[in-house]
């Protein structure tokens, strides 16, 4: 098995409504040290087409967008062993401080980018305080991706701002 990787560090500010756990940062996320940095991943262009936006390609970009749109961005998982960039082999992980998360933020709602995600966000978090939901994986791998409920669980989300 590999090396204990660490993951990124969240992208949130004090006006942050909405966190966005993925589970892990894939290999190609790893290389261009940002979140969904595999350009076949459908998380930018979701996210930037729900504000009616076009996705830019820079991490500084990205960081500014999410802070203006209020999204707070970070893994579940803080650092695992992993083979690739398979989900199904993540060990050894440590879990992301999410609590603490919430008390330096706005944070009202968690959409968990996935199915490891939100297991792995369900075991550790049992009695949560915000309300939480599990979504389609944004990932190339997943076949049944659902653009149309992130769109509307965001509007539902964004729906008094």
């Amino acid at each position: 098995m590999s090396d204990i990787i660490q993951g990124f560090e969240p992208v949130y500010d004090a006006k942050s409504g909405v966190l966005i756990l993925g589970s892990f940062p894939s290999v190609k996320s790893r290389q261009t040290d940002f979140y969904y940095g595999n350009r076949q991943n459908r998380f930018w262009k979701m996210l930037f087409g729900f504000f009616g936006e076009e996705p830019k390609e820079d991490v500084a970009a990205k960081k500014e967008f999410l802070l203006r749109c209020h999204v707070a961005l970070w893994d579940v998982v803080m650092s695992c062993r992993i083979k690739g960039s398979s989900d199904a082999s993540i060990k050894d992980y440590t879990v992301a401080d999410v609590p603490s998360l919430l008390s330096k933020t706005q944070i009202r709602y968690v959409l968990l980018n996935g199915t490891t995600a939100f297991k792995i966000f369900e075991k550790s978090f049992p009695q949560f305080p915000v309300p939480y939901r599990l979504m389609s994986s944004t990932s190339p791998a997943n076949v049944r991706y659902d653009e149309i409920d992130w769109h509307t669980a965001l509007k539902s989300i964004f729906a008094g701002d």
